[in-house]
């Protein structure tokens, strides 16, 4: 059932005096390559926006159009935090994932008083929080989030295939498609590429898996000033 993004959540919390309310979603977490992205989004209480949903839900040019919107509202504070492969090799992509999040709350010139994290609680985290599962679709404050991380890890990645033209990262920024994984097998990874994924460690096995099942109906691609933090 289709639920439209709304403050809900945000409406509760602020009932209870909770003024200040961040919403927080990354990008990235299932990619081969590149880094995770997070997002930390504190939007005003009377934002309104008709076509603001999960960035995995919206065309990419609306989603562009949608995040210039963002970054040049205002009152809309946000922040950016990531983490790079060589850190998500080292501690895992779930905790490079928290880490990207923790990185882009802390950001915010002023700390929120609380936070809605898409999916599962993010343990240990330095703020209260309210995790919400597809948050992004129920949450304007976390579809705000998930827009901008998506945003701007895609146009890292296009500025990665410029460096490495080979890997064609501009068309499927760093996830497991097979193009990607052809390029993989053809050239082995790269600097950016995370080296403890099983597929970027063993290419030739990504590609029988992929053979064994028929190709997928294409899909829409899914889920103060802002300030990129320096990769861990």
């Amino acid at each position: 059932m289709y639920r439209r993004c709304g403050f809900r959540y945000e409406k509760k919390l602020r009932a209870t005096g909770v003024a200040c309310i961040a919403g927080i979603d990354e990008a990235g977490r299932g990619a081969l390559a590149g880094p995770v992205v997070a997002a930390a989004v504190v939007l005003p209480e009377k934002f309104r926006h008709r076509r603001l949903n999960d960035s995995k839900q919206l065309a990419p040019e609306l989603r562009q159009e949608i995040y210039c919107e963002l970054v040049a509202n205002p009152e809309v504070r946000w922040t950016v935090g990531i983490v790079d492969s060589v850190e998500i090799d080292r501690i895992n992509i779930l905790r490079a994932s928290h880490k990207a999040m923790r990185f882009a709350v802390e950001a915010l010139l002023e700390q929120p008083s609380h936070v809605l994290i898409d999916g599962l609680p993010v343990i240990p985290f330095p703020l209260p929080q309210t995790a919400i599962v597809d948050g992004d679709c129920i949450s304007l404050s976390i579809a705000a989030a998930s827009v901008i991380a998506k945003v701007t890890r895609d146009r890292m990645m296009r500025d990665f295939c410029v460096q490495f033209p080979q890997y064609s990262f501009s068309q499927h920024k760093g996830y497991g498609t097979e193009l990607h994984l052809l390029k993989l097998h053809e050239f082995g990874p790269c600097p950016i590429h995370r080296r403890s994924f099983e597929p970027v460690a063993q290419p030739l096995l990504a590609l029988e898996e992929l053979a064994k099942f028929p190709p997928s109906t294409p899909r829409r691609t899914r889920r103060e000033v802002g300030a990129s933090i320096p990769a861990a």
